[in-house]
Order: structure tokens, then sequence, then C-alpha cells
């Protein structure tokens, strides 16, 4: 299949904008410059024309950008599936974002928020070819992290967020008043 190495700027680029999904729509695979949205275009491409689902796998170490990445390509589908407005696919799916991070992201030696699992997202289209659902499911969490952590690498964050709030009324029936909390 088609693969496309990208490389995270850490930074905003302006390579993203609506303008730019637009400019990739309808497009052929290889007349553009690569980008994400010429593989998304693609993948979208080939199930209205085939009547197929397509899969687009989004990998690379830690830091590389993959939740950014999948970000762009949910915002082409909804923006050249006329339903960006109706659905705001893209807000709703990551919505979970940060209750997903404070139990699955951990500090490394590599990464102070490194994702210790990894995300499935499957996103529903209706025969207008309109995104009517999406459904993200993890995988592979690292469960050895919560007994061992290698050296200068940390417990997953809702640990420490849990120790640091057990002073809290609502936290008081948690049993957490002997948590030993270090800062984040």
């Amino acid at each position: 299949g088609i693969v496309l190495v990208a490389i995270n700027p850490y930074e905003q680029l302006p390579i993203y904008e609506q303008d730019v999904i637009y400019a990739y729509s309808g497009q052929n695979m290889g007349d553009m410059d690569p980008h994400i949205f010429a593989v998304a275009e693609e993948a979208y491409k080939q199930m209205a024309r085939d009547e197929k689902n397509q899969s687009i796998i989004v990998s690379g170490e830690s830091g590389a950008g993959k939740t950014v990445s999948a970000k762009y390509a949910m915002r082409f589908f909804a923006t050249v599936g006329g339903s960006a407005s109706e659905t705001n696919i893209e807000a709703k799916v990551l919505a979970s974002s940060p209750i997903m991070e404070a139990i699955g992201n951990a500090k490394t030696t590599r990464n102070d928020n490194s994702s210790r699992f990894g995300k499935y997202i499957q996103i529903g289209f209706d025969k207008r070819y309109h995104i009517i659902g999406a459904n993200m499911r993890t995988y592979l969490l690292e469960k050895s992290r919560v007994v061992f952590q290698a050296e200068d690498e940390r417990n997953y964050h809702i640990f420490y967020q849990l120790c640091a709030s057990a002073s809290l009324p609502e936290f008081k029936d948690l049993g957490l008043s002997k948590c030993f909390y270090l800062p984040m």
C-alpha cells in the first residue's frame, strides 16, 4: 500500500488549513506533494468507488505526531464528506483524549507525556459518504508500568494526579491519604 513518512516539526504549520484540504480533495495520489490529506483522499475515493472498508495506519515513535496526523485525517474526511459542521467528528472523537492521556500516558526517558497504548479509531459513513459516527478503542496498555518503571520513568499520570488530589474532600473515600506524591 501507500506509505507516507511525516516528520513532526513540533510547531503549527499552515499546511493543514481548509484550503489545503480542498486542494487535495479529488486529486489522484502522486499528482500533488506527499501529505496526510493525499493518503486520506485515496482512502476516501477507494471507499466510495469500491464500497469497501479502508484503513489508514498511523505509526511512529513516541512524540512523532501520530495523534495529530489522525486528527488531520479525520478533519479531511469530515470536510470532504460535507459533514464537518454537522458532526464536528474530530472534536467528538478526540474529546476523550485528556481522560485517556491521564490514564494511559506516562513519562518515559524520551517523552514526558508518552502514550503507552494504541488507538483504533473506526469512522462510520452513510451512503452519501458523510460521517455518521465514530468509535475509539485502545489496546496494548503497558500493564507492567503499574508496578515497575525504568530509571527516570514514571507510572501513569493518573496515579500522580490522584495522589496530588488526595486531600480534596471528594477524594476522601478513596483512601489516598498515604500517597507518596512526586510533582509531575
